[in-house]
């Protein structure tokens, strides 16, 4: 799985892009067929960054989400619940969808009066 960190309108601080990138990585344990994430942060008003996160998603839609806050690390907190809320509704659709075999399904027996 590769995950693409970029910047836009300025620099990342030194410690933000690996601890970007080990937050980003969990969502792997949601879903196997992740190809690719890309990480968009936007430092344009300094006071409030923008982050979205796009994931390449095998045979699927892929996810996107985005949120503002103060900081760019509690930007990327928010954005993650986001993101890992899609990737359930696709994992379950591809999923959850089975039908119940007939020699699972239980006989009904009427009452002979």
């Amino acid at each position: 799985m590769q995950v693409n960190v970029s910047a836009r309108h300025g620099n990342l601080q030194p410690g933000d892009q690996p601890l970007v990138v080990e937050k980003v990585e969990k969502l792997r344990r949601l879903y196997d067929r992740i190809n690719s994430i890309d990480v968009t942060i936007d430092l344009k008003q300094l006071d409030k960054p923008m982050v979205e996160i796009k994931v390449s998603v095998e045979g699927s839609d892929n996810p996107v989400a985005s949120a503002e806050s103060n900081t760019v690390i509690s930007a990327i907190d928010l954005t993650i619940p986001k993101v890992e809320q899609q990737l359930r509704k696709i994992k379950q659709k591809k999923t959850g969808h089975r039908a119940t075999g007939i020699k699972h399904i239980e006989p009904i027996v009427a009452d002979e009066e």
